[in-house]
């Protein structure tokens, strides 16, 4: 996801999106395991996408608590 897409999710919804992402980096690291994952890049990029989530999600935690 973009993080223009993440920004305008809410809370709840960022922390289903970052348990989303987790369950799928999961399987990606099993089929690594496995010897069934063809494109190792895939796993780098999840976990990108898992650390742009929880940041964002940081982001609007920590603005929620200044108001």
């Amino acid at each position: 996801m973009k993080t223009t897409e993440l920004r305008q999710k809410d809370v709840a919804g960022l922390q289903t999106e970052v348990k989303a992402l987790q369950k799928a980096h999961f399987g990606l690291r099993m089929q690594k395991a496995t010897q069934q994952l063809n494109n190792t890049s895939t796993l780098r990029s999840t976990r990108r996408s898992i650390a742009r989530a929880k940041t964002i999600l940081a982001e609007t935690v920590a603005k929620q608590g200044a108001k």
